[in-house]
């Protein structure tokens, strides 16, 4: 599937009606979509409590809050990808606070051009965090079906007398007989041998 085939949802942080108006150019559907604009930190952070967001594109200071803190409090999420538009003559120091947190940054002023290409990163830099993702939940999803194994062979040990290699040779062997996963095997053992 292509960049242009897929949608993101994008939360703006933004009390710059200009800048708004930029970025409602951009963010156009098919290819973004929810996009929601606010123009607070407090409201960003109740968005954010509502839903996750692909995109969050905050526009530094705001009215409550510069939303630096916002941003770097978002980027410790798994899947948002953070822009923070800051003005030019603060952009050395903010960059230097936030670039650990994998937060992205742009001097303003800004093109539409410099926009149009800092959201074709920021959807390469989400497309990357959701394989990763990806591995990382089927790595918990192998550690799980490893501890329910490791369980089902020490209650076949402790039932049935059986050793470590039997009890594994016992969970495959039905497993595939029965052409399902050892995991399933286990959890029947377990439900059948527990306590």
């Amino acid at each position: 599937m292509s960049l242009k085939e897929r949608v993101y949802s994008v939360l703006v942080v933004s009390a710059a009606e200009k800048m708004n108006t930029a970025l409602s150019s951009l963010l156009v559907e098919p290819l973004y979509r929810p996009v929601r604009i606010v123009s607070n930190v407090s409201a960003a952070r109740r968005a954010w409590n509502e839903r996750s967001y692909d995109f969050i594109i905050v526009n530094s200071p705001l009215p409550d809050d510069t939303g630096i803190r916002f941003a770097i409090d978002a980027s410790a999420a798994k899947s948002p990808v953070i822009l923070l538009l800051i003005r030019g003559e603060f952009y050395p120091e903010i960059f230097d606070r936030v670039v650990d947190h994998g937060v992205f940054t742009l001097a303003k002023p800004l093109s539409l051009p410099l926009l149009s290409a800092a959201l074709g990163w920021m959807a390469s830099a989400r497309e990357r965090l959701k394989k990763m993702e990806e591995r990382t939940i089927s790595f918990e999803e192998k550690m799980e079906e490893i501890r329910v194994v490791n369980r089902a062979k020490w209650l076949l040990i402790s039932a049935l007398g059986m050793d470590e290699p039997q009890a594994h040779r016992a969970i495959e062997k039905q497993a595939m007989d029965r052409c399902i996963s050892k995991k399933k095997v286990a959890e029947e053992i377990i439900s059948t041998y527990s306590p």
